[in-house]
């Protein structure tokens, strides 16, 4: 089936958010956009249920009967495991099914492997993501793809904007305690969120406990103290460009030429645009003469269609 015939939806299930856009041949209808769908942080059933929800609103919004798409291709945060796949491939059927939304063809994948698609354009070499997560991809072949990182921040994720956030915080109670210097961002925060009292420090506790902020929430305030001067935000973030500068180098040491020059791409609210942290990423980069740093060929949702073409052909 070529792209003039089909009619997909792709999604790219984020961290702090999930989009989605319903295609039919070369127009795209209808897009949406939801809060997070990572199986970590909602569970497989919240996460199954709103990608459900969003496969029906862009049918509704676009007036296409859910039969008539001919696949659905779904990237989330968090599911990298075959069997992690299949569990949400086979609630997300049975959902659809006690619904009587028709589900054609479909492909549950990780939100990773979908951006890595669409950063490259389907080619060999290196992509960099870097949001609420962070995770490194590297295409060797049509048939080898490897990784570093992707952890989630209860592991691991240095560099993201998650770690950021966490840094930040740790930076405030640290500088509490008089084992640091002091850092602005701690009146930032009370000046954001009034359940956090200066002269109650311990309210720093009780407001994450209850979810006032998460920990990604806070990266901005980190990125503003530290583009303001504040020495000890400078130093997170410088920090976390190196994070990611190791997680590309260990990757690149795993193609196997070590003399070929490969192709690096970066997405990712992150580093997407013009700010401090990837003005000191690039800055590292200009050293690493293995890697040619080219713009993205597409976003995640241009990956998620591409690949539904593939799901497709395959079927065919």
């Amino acid at each position: 089936m070529n792209k003039d015939e089909a009619t997909v939806i792709a999604i790219d299930g984020g961290g702090s958010k999930t989009r989605g856009i319903i295609k039919k041949a070369n127009e795209i209808l209808f897009t949406i956009e939801a809060g997070s769908t990572r199986i970590g942080a909602v569970g497989v059933g919240e996460s199954t249920e709103r990608v459900l929800n969003m496969v029906r609103d862009l049918c509704s919004k676009s007036s296409i009967d859910s039969s008539e798409v001919d696949a659905v291709v779904v990237g989330l945060a968090g599911v990298w495991l075959e069997e992690e796949k299949q569990r949400s491939t086979l609630l997300l059927k049975t959902l659809a099914r006690n619904s009587k939304i028709t589900i054609n063809d479909i492909m549950i994948t990780s939100d990773a492997e979908i951006a890595l698609e669409g950063v490259l354009g389907g080619k060999n070499g290196i992509a960099l993501i870097a949001g609420t997560g962070t995770i490194t991809l590297g295409k060797i072949n049509a048939k080898e793809v490897v990784r570093c990182g992707g952890w989630g921040i209860e592991l691991d994720d240095e560099g993201s904007g998650a770690w950021i956030g966490r840094e930040g915080l740790t930076a405030i109670v640290r500088a509490v305690d008089g084992r640091s210097k002091p850092t602005r961002l701690f009146d930032m925060l009370a000046e954001r969120y009034p359940m956090v009292k200066k002269d109650r420090p311990r309210t720093i506790v009780s407001a994450y406990s209850e979810r006032i902020f998460e920990y990604h929430s806070l990266t901005p305030m980190v990125m503003k103290c530290a583009e303001d001067g504040d020495e000890v935000c400078y130093s997170i973030i410088e920090t976390s460009a190196q994070h990611l500068v190791d997680g590309l180098l260990a990757v690149r040491r795993q193609f196997k030429s070590s003399k070929d020059i490969v192709e690096l791409a970066c997405m990712g609210g992150m580093i997407e645009n013009d700010t401090l942290l990837s003005r000191l990423l690039y800055q590292k980069l200009e050293s690493e003469k293995s890697l040619n740093v080219v713009k993205p060929y597409g976003s995640a949702l241009d990956g998620a269609v591409s690949l539904a073409f593939k799901l497709l052909n395959d079927f065919e």
